[in-house]
């Protein structure tokens, strides 16, 4: 494939930007900031359709055998350090126009990177043409002198592209404004630090503090998708967003059972 130049790849992620499923598709309709992160299991492609959402991903560079449904973009991602390969950044190319960058570098248990190693790498990203989004960060993104400030100064220094930023958020406050409010001011404090678009790629209600993950009950789940999905669809600055996840076969925030929409999924899927 020929080297995209700047130009075309502005104007192609402005096209993406507007629309949804195959970019030559002129009948797309306009793109829903709604998405959902998604693994494969049984009626995923039923559950991806049924919850209303306008794209999604995997952690990865290829849909993980999942069959997108009409109107749902896919959006890849290079995970960490060791999916920087011909075969994965083609892969890339071959299955969106926006990149996904690394997926939580700060934690150890995750892509587990320096700053200085992001960077390094961040050219072959660079080089797929796609419209680029930041390491999304565990936490921290609007802290000065952190992970995701350090590779964005470090960025800017070495004239490298970052498109917008990607974020990830738990919150461990289970009443519903509480933690909208938290995650608002979240979103605000990391657009007034960077002043790029933001993506919130992960997101649900779970306590983290004691070690164990705790779990709010379906309501208040439920009650928080409302009045959270309410805010993003509201912020300007805000592109997409995607709950922490779809299936409901793993921890307390899942949405579907198979191609059912839970408590929490039934509320999900009315919004947006």
């Amino acid at each position: 494939m020929p080297r995209r130049t700047r130009l075309f790849t502005v104007l192609l992620a402005v096209l993406t930007w507007l629309t949804v499923g195959s970019p030559a598709d002129a009948s797309a309709a306009p793109v829903k900031k709604k998405g959902v992160s998604a693994w494969n299991f049984t009626d995923v492609t039923k559950a991806l359709a049924d919850a209303r959402v306008g794209w999604y991903f995997t952690w990865a560079s290829d849909r993980q055998q999942i069959r997108s449904p009409a109107g749902v973009e896919f959006v890849p991602m290079i995970w960490g350090a060791a999916s920087v390969t011909d075969a994965q950044l083609g892969t890339a190319r071959k299955e969106g126009t926006t990149l996904l960058g690394f997926n939580e570098p700060d934690l150890p248990a995750q892509a587990d990177m320096s700053v200085t190693k992001a960077l390094d790498l961040w050219p072959r990203l660079q080089s797929t043409g796609m419209r680029l989004g930041a390491p999304a960060v565990a936490g921290g993104g609007d802290t000065a002198g952190g992970w995701l400030d350090r590779f964005m100064k470090g960025a800017a220094a070495r004239r490298y592209e970052v498109d917008f930023i990607p974020l990830h958020w738990y919150g461990s406050d289970f009443r519903a404004d509480a933690a909208t409010s938290q995650l608002r001011s979240y979103l605000q404090a990391t657009y007034d630090r960077y002043r790029k678009p933001i993506w919130l790629t992960e997101y649900a209600l779970i306590d983290f503090s004691g070690g164990t993950p705790r779990y709010p009950t379906p309501e208040q789940q439920a009650a928080f998708v409302t009045k959270s999905t309410a805010m993003l669809q509201a912020l300007p600055f805000v592109e997409r967003y995607a709950w922490f996840t779809l299936s409901a076969d793993r921890g307390g925030t899942g949405l579907y059972n198979r191609a059912t929409p839970n408590r929490v999924g039934t509320a999900y899927r009315a919004a947006g």
